[in-house]
């Protein structure tokens, strides 16, 4: 006889909780709820899993056991991003956000608690200051979030369809973008001009039907977009807006996309105090100027100050409320979803403890070593750099004329215990550098590097 299958962690498993969790909906199968989902994209059987831990001390074990697979890699040797960023993160802002007040929040509730709402309202007055816009959302999901909710808000301004991504874009990203926009927008990629937007391209595409020019700067390749006014000015010549994705880490010595005119500016805050854990704690931003057209399109909650019925005292509570899908439920203009408080809470800690002088000493070191590290690596023979533009923190290496292909570099440099960066494909090496990698980790670098392809012509 067959017994049914019950889980020892999970009660509901059990038929008689099974069955009465279908009679109280009126369903009469779990298969009924996945009627939407199209057959193609159904599994057909049950999931490979191995058979569950009854001791809580064999379970635990065992997640140790997996954990211990992971390889540590010294902070110095790791030239690893593509979109997550072993940056410092100061002692205070773990020892803050793991207070159990903070840790334990769900999106920034309970609605009671001022003090949290107060703190995140701190984080979006830093975040507005770098990068001087007036109004900043609490944090979204992530950054890919952020992003597609911005192009999506500048469709509804607009009234239109059209997008044109004019900079090289986390691919990863812009595929979110694409399944995100699809049923509202038309994305067409601009391709770049060694290794910044074509403005002569983006103008010449510029229509009555575009909604926005989208650019990254840095891109996904570490480019600084230059042309920025004249792809705000373009953009809007044609009544369409500019939506620039940025990280917030190069702002204290770099100008806010803001301030060229880009009128929504939306990014990842995980280089701001979020440590890169398998793959990084993320959170994202948009931010806009306190204009009724743009605030109004915002999905995501605001908090601002809040006058109380004590005369000389103040709160902190949701602002423009009536915007959110928490007031028009179905009929708002997005679902807020989760939110990340905290890791906004993180993000204020971290900017409030740097300051202003702390962030441009950092952005000018990013700058610097991004620099230094360009030079030293492409001295080397068959090694060229992929383009000519100004890069923060990130930079791609030619390979094709080098003994080794990029993948094989990598798997040489990772034998000597380094992580030398992502490699695009078998030509493009992906390289990036953070403060936590000083002159003479980058020369280690270099001198790995040239040892590997050295030891290829022997």
């Amino acid at each position: 006889m067959t017994h049914p299958f019950v889980h020892p962690y999970v009660p509901n498993t059990a038929p008689a909780s099974r069955q009465a969790m279908l009679d109280a909906v009126g369903a009469a199968s779990v298969d009924e709820f996945y009627a939407d989902v199209p057959a193609d994209l159904r599994l057909g059987r049950d999931l490979d899993l191995p058979e569950p831990l009854i001791a809580e001390q064999d379970l635990a074990r065992h997640v140790s056991g997996l954990l211990r697979r992971n390889r540590a890699v010294e902070p110095g040797r790791l030239f690893l991003g593509a979109g997550t960023y072993n940056h410092a993160v100061p002692a205070v802002v773990d020892e803050v956000i793991n207070r159990s007040e903070f840790l334990t929040a769900y999106a920034g509730e309970p609605y009671e608690d001022h003090g949290r709402f107060q703190a995140l309202f701190e984080y979006q007055s830093l975040m507005g200051e770098l990068l001087n816009t007036d109004v900043v959302n609490v944090p979204t999901y992530d950054g890919y979030q952020a992003a597609a909710t911005a192009l999506a808000m500048a469709t509804r301004i607009t009234g239109r369809r059209g997008i044109l991504l004019v900079s090289d874009a986390h691919p990863d990203k812009l595929s979110k973008v694409r399944d995100y926009v699809r049923p509202i927008a038309d994305l067409v990629v601009v391709p770049t001009a060694d290794g910044i937007a074509d403005v002569a391209a983006t103008r010449a595409l510029i229509g009555p039907d575009t909604a926005a020019v989208w650019i990254e700067t840095p891109s996904f390749h570490g480019a600084l977009e230059t042309a920025i006014a004249e792809l705000a000015d373009a953009a809007h010549a044609a009544g369409a807006l500019l939506v620039a994705g940025t990280d917030p880490i190069g702002l204290g010595v770099l100008a806010s996309p803001a301030d060229a005119g880009a009128d929504i500016v939306h990014g990842d805050i995980q280089s701001l105090g979020l440590h890169p854990w398998y793959g990084g704690a993320h959170a994202g931003f948009i931010a806009v100027a306190d204009d009724p057209r743009l605030v109004m399109e915002m999905p995501s909650r605001l908090f601002g100050l809040a006058s109380t019925d004590v005369p000389g005292e103040y709160g902190f509570g949701d602002v423009a409320y009536d915007r959110t899908s928490f007031a028009l439920r179905e009929e708002g203009k997005e679902w807020v979803g989760t939110a990340a408080a905290l890791w906004g809470i993180a993000a204020g800690v971290y900017l409030s403890l740097m300051g202003p002088q702390g962030m441009a000493e950092l952005g000018e070191t990013l700058l610097a070593r991004t620099a230094y590290a360009r030079r030293a690596l492409t001295a080397l023979p068959g090694v060229r750099d992929a383009d000519g533009a100004v890069h923060l923190r990130e930079f791609v290496l030619d390979l094709s004329a080098a003994s080794l292909t990029a993948p094989a570099l990598v798997a040489a440099l990772r034998a000597r215990g380094f992580e030398p960066g992502l490699a695009l494909d078998d030509t493009r090496l992906l390289v990036c550098v953070t403060e936590q990698n000083t002159q003479t980790d980058i020369d280690d670098l270099t001198a790995a590097v040239r040892t590997a392809l050295e030891e290829t012509h022997r």
